[in-house]
């Protein structure tokens, strides 16, 4: 039987004419040729390899694969679950912690500049913000809080500021307070006298609600409300005494804030804390918080990863020299400062005023980190030297669409979408840097291509081919012919014999 079928396939071959194999060749030459065009394509387009993607995102996880450096382990848009971070298309806009007063600061850069610094979007979200924390269902049974759960809603700042002081005739309303101090107030110090009066009747509501809460459902609600107004007017009275340079009493505010509620995370008030220490330089502090909020399962934020990156460069930033780095290469040290600056490289670019809310691993973020911690880095002699030097080495090392990246990864589309709604149009988002179309790419594609259409018409038109062939390995060669008939001419005949004997 098998010798039967290996003399029936020895048949079947010795049977073949060169047509075939001519035929056999064009035909695979233009099937890479076309995928090569394919991935150049999809390369231009989406900036990744199609060939790679699928590879990793279907194939690898049907063969129980788990890549353990996908860059969504470190550099996570949502921490919530292992198939959220392994999500790129979704984009998670978040509050900024260290936000701006409005009629202070946001206002103050309006009358200046004449320019808004915050969209209707970003406004928008900080609307459903608001009515989140400072409503609830029980409100119309209080007239003065009746009046601010429609000024919450209400578009118009003037609208919403003439509800706050209609709401403050009725009663002693913390959420007036709030709101007068967050957009009317056109200094600090005034929006700091706010909300001690905002915090004396918060605590009255506080107290009250804090009896009755096990009551019911509605009371429940209520006690939850008047919890995150406490604690929205303690972090924002921290910030402004941080703002006013009363620098070390901010601190203790934010400590013991956090103390007092530890469960309430959703305001990042280590955030706040570790830019007041960062002020203070103390380091040794900062490194304490680190290491209770720079938790892997944690969503990474710019302050967590560049506040570990500026520690991590200190250590070696005043001797650093990029010259002398490459000559005998990073030391352990080094490299683990650049490592973490590698978490979540930000552009430096001019500033703007950071929007009220952010994108993670976007521009917003970026400029809201800058913004308030690009005079810690600059207190590091020579962290801003570092920062530059792996900042401009990082697009050198951006990888090629078929070879394995290492922490550098496209941003999602999303991420670029958002950021153009969160900042204001006057500031141009930035795009994630692709690297340039790999030369061998376009050499492999042209070759393939060209080879599938020699080999078609060869097939074709054999004799004509022959001819062509012919002529053009002629004109050649006729540079070498001409040169050696030269030298033949020049040399005696007698040398030239001996050289073609050798």
């Amino acid at each position: 039987m098998i010798s039967s079928l290996s003399l029936s396939v020895s048949m079947f071959l010795n049977t073949l004419t060169p047509k075939f194999y001519v035929a056999l060749t064009g035909t695979s030459s233009l099937i890479s040729g076309l995928i090569l065009i394919f991935e150049w394509w999809y390369f231009r387009k989406y900036g990744t390899s199609f060939i790679e993607q699928v590879s990793v995102s279907h194939l690898r996880p049907l063969l129980g694969g788990v890549d353990n450096n996908s860059p969504n382990n470190s550099n996570t848009s949502n921490g919530d679950s292992d198939s959220n971070r392994q999500s790129v298309s979704e984009c998670k806009v978040w509050r900024n912690p260290l936000n701006l007063f409005r009629g202070a600061e946001y206002n103050r850069y309006t009358w200046v500049t004449g320019r808004e610094p915050l969209t209707y979007y970003d406004m928008n979200l900080s609307a459903q913000d608001h009515q989140t924390f400072f409503t609830c269902d029980t409100d119309h049974l209080r007239p003065a809080d009746a009046i601010m759960q429609k000024a919450w809603r209400e578009r118009n700042p003037q609208a919403r500021i003439s509800a706050a002081h209609e709401a403050l005739e009725l009663n002693e309303c913390a959420t007036a307070y709030i709101l007068l101090a967050e957009e009317e107030a056109t200094t600090i110090v005034e929006a700091e006298k706010l909300f001690k009066q905002a915090l004396k009747a918060g605590e009255g509501c506080y107290r009250r609600s804090q009896q009755l809460q096990h009551h019911g459902a509605q009371y429940e609600a209520q006690h939850r409300r008047d919890t995150n107004v406490l604690v929205y007017i303690k972090r924002r009275l921290a910030m402004c005494a941080r703002k006013l340079g009363r620098t070390r009493e901010a601190v203790k505010m934010m400590r013991d804030l956090m103390k007092e509620f530890p469960l309430l995370s959703m305001f990042n008030i280590h955030e706040n804390l570790l830019e007041a220490l960062l002020e203070l330089q103390a380091y040794a502090d900062v490194q304490a918080v680190l290491a209770k909020y720079d938790d892997i399962s944690l969503p990474k934020s710019a302050t967590i990863c560049y506040t570990a990156a500026l520690l991590k460069a200190r250590a070696v930033s005043d001797k650093f020299s990029p010259e002398a780095a490459s000559r005998r290469g990073l030391s352990t040290a080094e490299m683990n400062a650049v490592e973490a600056i590698h978490r979540y490289l930000l552009e430096m670019k001019s500033l703007i005023l950071p929007p009220e809310h952010i994108l993670k691993r976007g521009d917003s973020e970026a400029i809201a980190y800058a913004f308030f911690h690009l005079q810690h880095w600059k207190r590091v002699e020579g962290a801003l030297n570092l920062l530059h030097c792996t900042w401009e080495g990082t697009f050198r090392m951006i990888p090629y669409p078929l070879e394995k990246g290492h922490l550098f990864y496209p941003y999602p589309i999303c991420t670029e979408t958002a950021d153009r709604e969160l900042l204001p149009s006057f500031h141009e988002v930035s795009v994630y840097p692709k690297k340039e179309l790999p030369f061998f790419i376009l050499f492999t594609a042209g070759l393939c291509s060209f080879t599938a259409m020699l080999a078609l018409l060869t097939h074709q038109f054999p004799e004509l081919m022959g001819v062509f062939a012919k002529a053009f390995l002629s004109t050649l060669f006729a540079p070498l012919n001409f040169v050696m008939e030269k030298v033949e001419s020049i040399l005696p005949s007698s040398l030239w014999h001996q050289l073609t004997r050798i």
